[in-house]
């Protein structure tokens, strides 16, 4: 009776390693024979996971439609995640911290050297004066006029854009086209008794890719992960191909007395004068404070983008960004 019993649960035990052994061998098999389709579902599983852990917690990005139906991706000054800081504590580095040394173009914070006075820039530009009745655009507004292209992180610059650009002074250039309605604004600046100063026009795409990959490192040493000093940067700095500076468009400006481009430039008497005047020469704040949750950036009271007189008239008016009026004029 004991020797029956034993032989049984030896059986039992013999029955359960041959199944787990075949179970395996056929198992084994079958994945030889079909090594291609296991590694597309491994890749498709990493791909997946790894994608996840990239992304963004919904506490850090809220995404924001406008009633004019346009998506933006904005924090709304929730908390970060690495210490607590919220975007409004963040220490905003300005793109004179990060680009020392770099010397394929222009620094956007403009020195002794770098400058140019008024006279100078209206000396240099005096041949361009003449063509401003002839430059500025009439008639029907259309969203495919080139003085209205929509550039921002969801509509990179064309593939297929052209543009010629022409010298502002020195190695200043921006396109050609706007050159004139720029001297006839600076022109009147200084009969005003402003003394307006222009830096970073065009940029090249080299230029733009290190001073955003720049930031980003910057924000990185202070102690945010990658993808918080990503974000921070972004709303700081556009993302290289979505910069309104590399289609020659977008003029920063300082004055004298005034040389570091941040919010403080809004209080000075440039700052206050463009806010009042800029339309008039076709050129608009193209980041304007209250709202981000559209552009996607920060309040730049010195960054200004050139729509044409008409446009920018409608837009100073109605207090539009230049993503509502795109909008309005394709309805």
């Amino acid at each position: 009776m004991a020797f029956g019993k034993k032989n049984s649960v030896f059986k039992i035990i013999s029955l359960v390693l041959l199944t787990v052994y075949l179970f395996g061998y056929y198992i084994k098999q079958y994945c030889i024979h079909n090594k291609k389709r296991y590694a597309c579902i491994f890749c498709t599983c990493m791909v997946f996971a790894i994608s996840s852990s990239f992304s963004f917690d919904g506490k850090d990005m809220q995404e924001t439609v406008s009633e004019d139906g346009i998506t933006a991706e904005y924090n709304k000054h929730e908390k970060m995640e690495n210490g607590g800081n919220s975007m409004e504590e963040v220490e905003i580095l300005e793109d004179k911290d990060v680009m020392e040394g770099y010397e394929n173009s222009e620094l956007e914070y403009v020195t002794e050297e770098d400058k140019f006075s008024i006279d100078e820039i209206l000396t240099a530009g005096e041949a361009y004066l003449e063509g401003v009745s002839e430059n500025s655009v009439k008639g029907q507004l259309s969203s495919d006029d080139w003085q209205l292209v929509l550039i921002n992180k969801h509509h990179s610059i064309p593939d297929d854009y052209t543009f010629t650009l022409g010298t502002i002074r020195g190695g200043m250039q921006c396109d050609e086209r706007i050159i004139p309605e720029l001297m006839e604004m600076l022109q009147a600046a200084k009969e005003d008794g402003v003394s307006l100063i222009v830096c970073s026009p065009y940029r090249d795409m080299n230029r733009q890719q290190v001073l955003f990959e720049r930031k980003i490192k910057a924000y990185m040493r202070q102690g945010y992960s990658y993808l918080e000093a990503y974000q921070i940067s972004s709303q700081t700095v556009t993302v290289p191909g979505a910069s309104e500076h590399q289609i020659g468009l977008a003029i920063d400006f300082l004055c004298k007395g005034y040389s570091s481009l941040n919010e403080g430039f809004a209080d000075t008497e440039g700052g206050r004068w463009l806010a009042a005047h800029g339309h008039e020469y076709g050129f608009v704040l193209r980041y304007p404070k209250g709202k981000e949750y559209i552009t996607g950036i920060e309040y730049e009271p010195w960054h200004y983008r050139y729509v044409g007189k008409e446009a920018a008239a409608i837009m100073t008016e109605r207090g539009l960004t230049l993503e509502e009026f795109i909008e309005e004029l394709s309805e």
